[in-house]
């Protein structure tokens, strides 16, 4: 199965300037995931991490494998119409910077899952060189309605 942006944008509650997803190319419900996140010279963060070398922080990096990671939860028929929430990042491994220009691809697999809450394998990986390894626990909750 394979999303677009906006498909992605009616799953998670990420918005602009903290949505990182350009889309989906691969989904195994309650499975993997591997989605995209094209870097741009343009994202303010890229310019202001290290003035003048272009590179996303790692911190966003893993943002963006934990919205890829809520995509495959939300997908996944036990949590459909759910919220996912990252709970923590025991593991979490930097190879290699990521600069602008690079399409950076989300490689999420579901490792452990139990009542609410579990844990998913991740991969960042640039031209096939992986740049960061991480294991992220995560809990799903109702989705909260506004009255």
């Amino acid at each position: 199965m394979q999303l677009t942006s906006q498909e992605i944008q009616e799953l998670i509650p990420n918005r602009f300037p903290i949505f990182y997803m350009d889309g989906v190319k691969e989904l195994n419900a309650g499975e993997s995931i591997t989605a995209i996140k094209n870097v741009t010279a343009d994202e303010s963060f890229v310019n202001g991490f290290c003035p003048g070398e272009y590179v996303m922080p790692p911190a966003l990096i893993v943002e963006s494998l934990a919205q890829a990671a809520s995509i495959l939860i939300l997908k996944s028929p036990a949590f459909a119409h759910k919220t996912a929430y990252l709970g923590g990042v025991p593991k979490a491994e930097f190879l290699q910077a990521v600069h602008a220009a690079d399409q950076l691809e989300l490689r999420v697999q579901m490792k452990k899952q139990r009542d609410n809450m579990g844990v998913v394998s991740c991969q960042a990986v640039v031209n096939e060189g992986v740049v960061l390894t991480a294991e992220l626990m995560f809990i799903v909750e109702p989705e909260e309605t506004v009255h």
